[in-house]
């Protein structure tokens, strides 16, 4: 007969079934079930094997490996039975007898004479049980052999019963193994999880700030929930009505990334109160990670970086920008045209000897927009197989016509929700947007919303 699924029953109070016991000695074997989580367990493999064996051994037509609860059993297994559930109770039985637990004629026996697979279909006449047997010495349950003509059990055909019941016991520690280390992991993940996510938000700033005649939006896309990432990315006042910001990010990934980023972030700040100008700023960082290189022995920490200053101007911001080593800012004009924001040049920060920090000046006028952006965007796969990159992004970007800070988030978003696994690495968003001038309709003139 094939294989069945796992099944659980009922026990009814049938003649010759014993009624539970309300000891403790019950309760440490339910407790036992519960441990193993052995009425969950699904049927497998392993248990048909053994229910085919039992079966061979005896000569019998019947077996089955059942699990039993304090009124539920559960078959996990069964060779040849008719139908479901029609011996539940004398397998129930057995969890309740010390040693095998062997009825020679079911007809003859009290203990199950007025059974109704023994007065009736299929006509139980022999019954044989080996119980499941914990290491602590508590019965989960048992491996059933049954045949339909009354007989005797051999010593040897006993013995390899207990030795199926052992194999059933030894599955059900690897599977409760199993349990502990995956609950451990799942764990040990979540806490990760928990911990990376803490982390990451001492890394970025928790909002940014209001800005005079600007719209700020910025988001960080992870691309691991347990890792922390080395992205960046900061606005902050300066002297007068000048704003700085920037956005970056560092070799490698976990602690020495998180703390490397920190570096950087504070550094940034620190150099920009000291002396604003974009280029000397760039520099003050770079001498600072080369000074936490000198004399060590593992690699040199860096990071790409792009930093500018806000000037307000008009109906618009000036804006300067000095770049080492990263993608270019994309500029979204009110008309719908995008163009990179990017001077010649600009290494990689604190990694080579004399670096050159590129500048340049821009203007963002009223409608205008400003995208700042890591390079986990511009390297993601297209599902051509092909990276995004900078003309790629301008291209998106021209075709969503995103009008304002929060429209770039928004676009950028859903362009990364549509590369879903292309994307293999952390991506940082900042946008700066200029709100687009409006009409008054009582002077008729031009004025920044």
């Amino acid at each position: 007969m094939g294989r069945k699924e796992p099944e659980v029953s009922t026990v009814d109070e049938a003649p010759g079934r014993p009624m539970p016991l309300a000891s403790t000695s019950e309760a440490c074997r339910l407790a036992a079930v519960r441990r193993y989580a052995a009425l969950e367990t699904a049927s497998g493999a392993a248990f048909d094997r053994v229910a085919a064996l039992a079966a061979r051994i005896f000569h019998a037509p019947f077996a089955s490996v059942t699990i039993v609860g304090d009124d539920t059993v559960r078959v996990i297994a069964a060779h040849g039975l008719p139908r479901r559930g029609i011996v539940d109770s004398l397998c129930a039985a057995a969890v309740r007898h010390d040693g095998p637990y062997v009825v020679h004629d079911a007809l003859l026996d009290p203990r199950s004479a007025g059974h109704p697979a023994v007065r009736g279909e299929p006509g139980i006449r022999f019954f044989a049980a080996a119980l499941i047997t914990t290491p602590d010495g508590e019965a989960l349950g048992s491996v059933n052999v049954m045949d339909v003509r009354p007989r005797e059990a051999s010593d040897e055909e006993l013995a390899c019963l207990r030795d199926l019941a052992g194999l059933v016991m030894d599955e059900l520690e690897v599977r409760l193994a199993t349990h502990r280390t995956v609950e451990v992991e799942r764990e040990l993940r979540a806490g990760a999880e928990r911990l990376a996510r803490t982390l990451q938000r001492t890394l970025l700033p928790p909002a940014l700030p209001r800005v005079p005649g600007l719209r700020a939006a910025a988001a960080y896309h992870p691309v691991s929930a347990d890792e922390v990432g080395g992205d960046f990315y900061d606005l902050f006042p300066l002297d007068g009505d000048r704003w700085g910001f920037f956005l970056g990010d560092v070799c490698g990934k976990g602690a020495d990334a998180a703390a490397l980023t920190s570096l950087v972030r504070y550094t940034l700040r620190a150099a920009a109160v000291y002396d604003a100008d974009p280029h000397a700023v760039l520099a003050n960082l770079d001498a600072v990670l080369q000074q936490e290189h000198a004399g060590g022995e593992a690699p040199a920490p860096y990071c790409t970086a792009v930093f500018g200053v806000l000037q307000p101007d008009g109906d618009g911001f000036g804006v300067t920008l000095a770049t080492g080593g990263h993608p270019p800012a994309l500029a979204v004009r009110a008309n719908g045209v995008v163009e990179p924001i990017h001077p010649a040049g600009g290494q990689l920060i604190g990694i080579l000897r004399d670096p050159h920090f590129a500048q340049v000046s821009a203007r963002l006028n009223a409608g205008d927009a400003l995208l700042l952006y890591t390079d986990g965007l511009t390297e993601a796969r297209t599902p051509s197989g092909s990276m995004l990159d900078e003309d790629g992004l301008t291209a998106y970007l021209a075709a969503a016509g995103p009008t304002s800070a929060d429209d770039l988030l928004t676009t950028v978003h859903d362009l990364i929700t549509a590369l879903g696994k292309g994307v293999s690495d952390d991506t940082a968003i900042l946008a700066l947007s200029v709100p687009p001038a409006t009409r008054t309709p009582s002077s008729g003139s031009l004025g920044a919303a």
